[in-house]
């Protein structure tokens, strides 16, 4: 299963660009978000605490940072990066079957969101507040649907999987079923998927949706 399209880069939003070759002190502020993420929500974290936890002034975070709902944005940039990369490699390596390629493409997914739950849960929670993260957010999400319908149409030419809605449409209801299945999982909210069974049950809805019993 390959759909054989590079993700486009990711656009930073709502800071400076980034240096060339990175920068310590810059790392060490996004290294300080996540990490007091896993203690406390985005609303708690002020941009003192940001700063005291990379060894800088408040003033030095103004000069990589122009406020926290940056920082955040900038996480998103990355991990978002990450999971494309990750479910590019998925979709471009060969598998023994449909059942293992879809079944690699939602663990190679949940994982990534999984090492960054405190992040996640952060973006879930500021997408209601944030246009910024939302418009971001929507950019990601279009191109994991995008990849999804074209590995649906994929299936659906060589006969693998019948006719059905359109590819598109498929692959936003069953991205948006992972997005809210993974949330719940990490954040606890609402009744949850135990985190162990999130990529079976996937998995499980998946096939079915797309081939309409197990492929062939």
């Amino acid at each position: 299963m390959s759909d054989g399209a590079a993700p486009p880069p990711v656009a930073g939003r709502g800071r400076r660009p980034p240096r060339a070759g990175g920068d310590d002190r810059e790392l060490a502020i996004l290294a300080t978000a996540e990490r007091l993420l896993e203690e406390r929500t985005l609303g708690a974290i002020s941009v003192d605490d940001l700063a005291r936890g990379a060894g800088i002034s408040r003033p030095t975070f103004y000069f990589y940072f122009p406020s926290k709902d940056a920082v955040l944005l900038t996480l998103l940039d990355r991990v978002a990066a990450e999971a494309d990369a990750t479910m590019g490699a998925v979709f471009d390596t060969p598998a023994a079957g449909p059942r293992e390629a879809w079944q690699r493409a939602l663990a190679a997914y949940h994982e990534t969101f999984r090492r960054h739950r405190a992040l996640t849960v952060a973006w879930a929670e500021a997408r209601s507040t944030s246009e910024a993260v939302r418009t971001l957010w929507g950019e990601v999400f279009e191109r994991w649907v995008q990849r999804c319908a074209t590995a649906i149409e994929a299936e659906r030419a060589r006969g693998a999987a019948p006719a059905g809605p359109a590819a598109r449409d498929l692959a936003i209801a069953l991205t948006s079923m992972n997005e809210r299945v993974i949330y719940g999982s990490l954040s606890g909210d609402g009744p949850a998927v135990a985190d162990a069974d999130v990529v079976p049950v996937l998995l499980r809805v998946w096939l079915a949706a797309v081939y309409g019993d197990e492929p062939h």
